[in-house]
C-alpha cells in the first residue's frame, strides 16, 4: 500500500461558527492523505492506475465554495464522505482542514481536524 498527500490546498470560503466568519469568509487549508495499491501507475505511467488529484480538488473545491457550515468537523466530513465515495482505489483516506487565523483572542497561526476512512 503506498501513500499519496496533497498538502495545503488553500481556499477563500465562507465557513465558521460566528455568523461574521460566514458572512466575511475566513481562508482555509486542506492536507489529503491516501492510501491506495499505487505500484503499477509506477510501472505503467499512466494517469489510470493511480489517484487523479486534479479530481480531488474539484471534490474538495465543491464542498469548500458549497454552502456555509459551521463547524471543521462538518467540513472534514464532507470532503472526506464524497473524496472515499469519488475515489474507489482509495482505501484509506486521511482529510485535515485547517482554518488559518481562527477568531481568537490571541494570536494563533489556525485551527486543525483530521479524520479518517477505510474500506472494509
Amino acid at each position: 500500500m503506498e501513500t499519496l498527500t496533497l498538502k495545503a490546498l488553500s481556499y477563500r470560503a465562507f465557513h465558521g461558527y460566528y455568523q461574521e466568519e460566514r458572512d466575511n469568509g475566513n481562508d482555509f487549508e486542506i492536507d489529503l492523505t491516501f492510501k491506495a495499491p499505487l505500484r503499477q501507475a509506477g510501472a505503467t505511467d499512466e494517469l489510470s492506475d493511480t489517484i487523479d488529484y486534479q479530481k480531488a480538488e474539484e471534490v474538495v473545491s465543491e464542498v469548500m465554495h458549497g454552502p456555509s457550515v459551521k463547524l471543521l468537523e462538518t467540513l472534514a466530513k464532507n470532503i472526506g464522505d464524497d473524496l472515499f465515495e469519488t475515489l474507489p482505489r482509495v482505501q484509506e483516506l486521511t482529510v485535515t482542514v485547517r482554518k488559518l487565523s481562527p477568531p481568537l483572542n490571541t494570536e494563533t497561526a489556525h485551527s486543525e481536524i483530521s479524520m479518517t476512512w477505510q474500506r472494509s
